[in-house]
């Protein structure tokens, strides 16, 4: 099991998100909108689909935060992720996955959009930190297709690392774009 505080993965969440914003700031729309052949998505609609899952992870953990609030569970003053959550994600860095029908890009919103329901649901995920901090956020559990049942706190640390990875997807595509 992995120990982190609270501050930290929101901290690092931020920092994904920065590199994430910056990255897309700097796209063209000819960029933006490249199909690649081979690739399912062109960038506009990564940048969709990140937007569409962070908005599930959200009222995910919301819902397990409010579960353990209605239970009376306490925070324990520990914020740790599970070795099954920290060996899935070790695993899960070169693999190529499929994204289940429900976050799929609809490929009609542009990318000022997607931000700004990204800049919605981060600020969803403030309103919600208290409830990290004052509340059981390891005992509930919400499965995901890949990773199995995940507690609030691993959520709410896949939700930095969906970023990164698809930042890594966004670095890749732009390196056959520029070719």
């Amino acid at each position: 099991m992995s120990e982190m505080s609270i501050d930290d993965i929101y901290a690092a969440n931020d920092a994904a998100r920065e590199s994430f914003i910056q990255m897309v700031g700097s796209l063209s729309n000819d960029e933006l909108n490249a199909e690649l052949d081979g690739e399912k998505w062109p960038i506009v609609h990564v940048v969709e689909h990140v937007a569409m899952v962070e908005e599930g992870m959200s009222k995910i953990c919301a819902k397990l935060l409010r579960e353990a609030q209605a239970a009376g569970a306490g925070a324990n003053g520990t914020q740790t992720v599970s070795e099954n959550y920290t060996s899935r994600s070790r695993e899960i860095v070169n693999m190529k996955l499929e994204a289940p029908e429900r976050v799929r890009p609809s490929g009609e919103k542009p990318v000022a959009e997607s931000l700004a329901k990204m800049e919605v649901n981060r600020a969803k995920l403030e309103d919600i930190r208290p409830m990290f901090e004052a509340y059981d956020s390891q005992s509930f559990k919400f499965p995901h297709p890949f990773f199995g049942d995940l507690s609030a706190i691993e959520w709410l640390t896949l939700i930095g690392e969906h970023e990164k990875r698809h930042l890594k997807q966004i670095e890749s595509l732009l390196e056959k774009i520029r070719q």
